[in-house]
């Protein structure tokens, strides 16, 4: 069963501020460093807009990653520190591998990075998710998709090398497993853009430079037909799913924009938000 619209109405919602794109010619581009003297971080622009932002938390058991591109289901990790890099890749990997094969059905599932966020205790502006310094990565406060048609395929290609072909021919896709590290979420909290409520045309590709690479997003443009949701408090023993990319083109998710917001709701004393996304090709049987 659907989250229809009527259904979306009545679930307990907060109005905030969410980043979009603003259309302009040319391809934008954002650097992960600071770029060469006179070149922006960013080429493009931002517009803020007032966002009714959904509760999904009633409505959960509904929510499918092939239907609006996100889900929420129940996970305890065995995970002690989630900022101990050898444990997250010994453990944490081989835990979310086996949750997204019982979630999803698919054959076989492969972690391929992580990022660990945590907001600055003076809980700067949301904005690019980099770090003002050392440490962790901070929220994202922008309206985006990890990966495009083409970034997905390509990321496949270089995390599976001689294998890329044969996979590249079946059915696949890419599945964050987004969960807290420590205590609920209650500051900065991720909003996710039901998947059947975006048209081909809000997507924008767009150049993410690295010093070794350049990767490609989708940023977003606004419409008022796009339908949010978050879940409110998530817990530890929580997991959020989002579609990342999917490669079958029969109407079901394909992607999941998110972004990080502020919520009008938040406790002045809430502790800053630390959490971990993990990153997974799913590949199905046929």
């Amino acid at each position: 069963m659907t989250v229809d619209a009527i259904t979306t109405d009545a679930l307990p919602s907060v109005q905030a501020s969410l980043n979009y794109l603003v259309p302009a010619p040319g391809k934008p581009a954002r650097y992960t460093y600071e770029p060469p003297p006179g070149v922006p971080v960013d080429t493009a622009t931002y517009r803020s807009y007032a966002t009714r932002i959904h509760d999904a938390r009633p409505v959960a058991a509904r929510l499918s990653l092939d239907r609006e591109g996100f889900a929420l289901v129940k996970h305890r990790s065995a995970v002690i520190d989630f900022y101990d890099e050898a444990e997250v890749r010994g453990h944490f990997y081989a835990e979310a591998e086996a949750l997204l094969k019982e979630v999803t059905g698919a054959q076989s599932v492969h972690v391929f990075d992580h990022i660990v966020r945590r907001r600055a205790a003076d809980r700067p502006p949301l904005d690019s998710g980099r770090p003002s310094g050392s440490g962790p990565r901070g929220p994202v406060g922008r309206v985006h998709n990890d990966f495009t048609a083409t970034s997905a395929r390509t990321r496949l290609r270089v995390e599976l090398g001689n294998e890329a072909d044969e996979l590249l021919s079946r059915h696949f896709a890419i599945v964050n497993v987004w969960r807290s590290i420590k205590g609920p979420v209650i500051d900065a909290p991720l909003a996710v853009c039901d998947a059947s409520s975006i048209a081909a045309d809000d997507l924008v590709a767009s150049d993410l430079i690295y010093r070794e690479r350049t990767g490609e997003v989708y940023q977003v443009v606004h419409s008022d037909a796009h339908r949010w949701f978050y879940v409110s408090a998530l817990q530890p023993d929580e997991a959020l799913l989002l579609k990342g990319y999917d490669s079958a083109k029969d109407g079901r998710a394909r992607f999941a924009p998110h972004s990080a917001f502020e919520d009008p709701n938040t406790p002045s004393g809430a502790p800053p938000r630390e959490s971990i996304e993990v990153r997974a090709f799913v590949f199905y049987p046929h």
